[in-house]
């Protein structure tokens, strides 16, 4: 296993929290704020103090692979997942149908089909800016272009960017991976499941939200009119998986 782990809090439910690629602490951490129990925070490969990740390490089979370990290994029944996060417990409730009694399933960036090209374009110019010789000034200037105006952010920007740049890798594979092969698997599933999307998010498509929700048979679909929810309705997310999870 190559991620790490963290836990907060004590009995049960054990909840698993997965976060999105290039996820700062702080946002690896934000959907596990007033859940009951024990929540257990991942650090993937390539963040935070985990590791970098090995080679060919970003696929979703092998980032499940390092979720589902941990899931074992604290006893966790359910579990929330960011983008990348989402997708790989996505993955895990294909494979393991009933390993879960509720999901939460925020911002899925793809099901089983790879991003758009407009998404995929996104990606490139990440990749591109993480390996330019300019201090990073490349990779703040796109990450910037996605913060909506009058949001006070602080020091995201940066501590977001330095987050990627150990991500070239990841930038480069993902965007032709897909979480399943095939959705009808995803028909299996027992978990009652909540997937959170947003109207306006260019890496995070809607459609996928609604494709995600309507795939597992005990689901309910949230749509958030924002192009970055996390930052802007972090408080009507927090309410949304306290609700579900509670």
């Amino acid at each position: 296993m190559t991620a790490r782990w963290t836990s907060r809090g004590r009995g049960d439910p054990v909840t698993l929290v997965v976060h999105g690629l290039g996820a700062t602490e702080g946002e690896a951490r934000l959907p596990s704020s007033g859940l009951p129990g024990t929540r257990v925070v991942i650090t993937l490969p390539g963040h935070g103090s985990a590791p970098d990740a090995p080679p060919g390490y970003w696929n979703y089979g092998s980032i499940a692979a390092d979720v589902l370990e941990v899931a074992r290994e604290v006893g966790a029944t359910r579990a929330i997942g960011t983008s990348l996060g989402a997708g790989a417990l996505t993955r895990i409730a294909a494979e393991h149908p009933g390993r879960f009694e509720r999901l939460a399933l925020m911002l899925p960036a793809a099901l089983d089909r790879p991003r758009e090209a407009a998404q995929a374009e996104v990606y490139r110019r990440l990749a591109e800016a993480v390996v330019a010789d300019d201090g990073g000034a490349r990779l703040r200037s796109i990450l910037a272009e996605d913060i909506p105006e009058g949001v006070d952010v602080g020091g995201y920007v940066g501590q977001r960017a330095s987050a990627l740049s150990r991500l070239g890798d990841a930038l480069r594979e993902l965007p032709g991976a897909v979480p399943v092969q095939d959705a009808g698997a995803l028909a299996e599933v027992a978990a009652e499941v909540l997937v959170i999307g947003a109207t306006d998010d260019p890496l995070h498509p809607a459609e996928v939200a609604k494709a995600t929700a309507a795939a597992f048979p005990r689901s309910r679909l949230e749509l958030l009119p924002s192009r970055a929810p996390m930052l802007t309705h972090r408080r009507a997310v927090r309410g949304q998986l306290v609700d579900f999870l509670s």
